[in-house]
């Protein structure tokens, strides 16, 4: 297991188990120690092979020459007056990223980054606005999680600090496909963080073969940024609807629950903009729109940015809507604002991202590979 000098030293934060054990055998060594090392990192926090005890003194040296476990650098902390944290974290490259810890009664979600910005253009987010810089590792996803787990001091093994995971931070998690799928395939392993398929959830705004390719390859809980119930309105709101439209979104929900436990639904996230898509009306469209579909919808109060000319809706309104909801039978949460105070609210992630008027969806074609 030698590294020559010209291949740096791999992060494993980056190596699911299959890939890990591929690279053990073929240097050699027994596929098990890939286990090992991944109970070490995942399930004891430990970030030094010289930590592992349980691994020989000249396995631990080889590990060392070929391997590294990596987080990014931290460039800010903010503590909210609700108790919920949001970490600057730089990346390789200058760039940095934002990831953000919100404490509840009886839970804990860490909300993470998949992307250097954001080429989706979503006209109420403040990280659309800044475009695409790049997608992030596998390394850089899942170092989030363990930086976050041992910044709040939980005993990895039997303490959980983070009882949720949310991919909805900076980003679309199905445009970094390729990145995302192993990091979700360690947070489930049992050798990796150890989580509940329940408690993984990837947010998209919508991009159908990626949805697609998920359900048939990790079993995990999907969000769904849909916000208009009509094709006029989510054009001008959620670009991408242009290319894959609410007929195909709605056909690939269905398809993603097809099969699956009885209690799987999707979770539909509607921002309110006062104005916008807030009307009796709206809701009415978006009760028949779902119809006996296994869904929840989460209302999220919109969280205003600078350059923004969006409102957020009236808070009778937002109740209104959610009643005629309700009504239908339909599971209906307004989502709690956390964070705003330090601009860690839903919508307001923004990092430090290089070339900010590049790579948006209006100037890019829309294809993810």
């Amino acid at each position: 297991m030698t590294a020559t000098s010209a291949n740096a030293p791999v992060n494993l934060f980056g190596l699911d188990r299959t890939e890990l054990r591929a690279r053990f055998a073929e240097a050699g060594e027994k596929p098990f120690r890939a286990d090992q090392i991944m109970h070490w990192i995942y399930r004891r926090g430990q970030g030094d092979f010289e930590g592992m005890s349980n691994i020989s003194k000249e396995m631990r040296g080889k590990l060392a020459e070929r391997f590294e476990i990596r987080t990014p650098e931290l460039v800010t902390e903010q503590v909210s007056q609700d108790g919920t944290r949001k970490w600057v974290l730089r990346l390789d490259g200058g760039n940095a990223i934002e990831t953000v810890y919100i404490p509840e009664e009886g839970r804990a979600t860490l909300c993470i980054s998949s992307q250097v910005g954001c080429a989706m253009d979503c006209s109420f987010c403040s990280t659309a606005q800044q475009g695409l810089n790049r997608n992030m590792t596998t390394a850089e996803i899942i170092a989030q999680v363990w930086f976050a787990a041992r910044t709040l001091g939980g005993d990895f093994q039997n303490e959980r600090v983070i009882s949720n995971i949310v991919f909805m931070g900076m980003g679309e998690p199905l445009a970094n496909y390729g990145a995302v799928l192993p990091a979700i395939r360690i947070l489930l392993d049992d050798f990796g963080f150890g989580m509940s398929k329940r408690r993984v959830t990837v947010s998209t705004s919508g991009l159908v073969p990626f949805m697609d390719r998920l359900r048939d390859d990790v079993d995990t809980a999907l969000a769904v940024s849909l916000h208009a119930p009509n094709d006029a309105l989510r054009n001008q709101l959620v670009p991408i609807n242009r290319k894959y439209n609410i007929e195909e979104l709605m056909a690939a929900c269905r398809r993603y629950v097809e099969g699956k436990d009885r209690k799987t639904h999707i979770v539909y996230e509607y921002v309110m903009l006062d104005g916008v898509n807030d009307s009796p009306a709206l809701a009415r469209d978006l009760a028949k729109l779902l119809g006996n579909m296994p869904a929840k919808v989460n209302l999220i109060p919109f969280n205003p940015f600078p350059g923004s000319d969006y409102k957020r809706s009236k808070p009778e309104t937002i109740r209104a809507f959610g009643e005629i909801l309700r009504a239908k039978r339909i599971i209906t949460t307004t989502r709690k604002t956390r964070g705003d105070d330090i601009d860690a609210a839903c919508g307001q992630l923004v990092g430090r991202v290089q070339s900010k008027q590049k790579n948006r969806l209006r100037d890019i074609p829309v294809r993810f590979t």
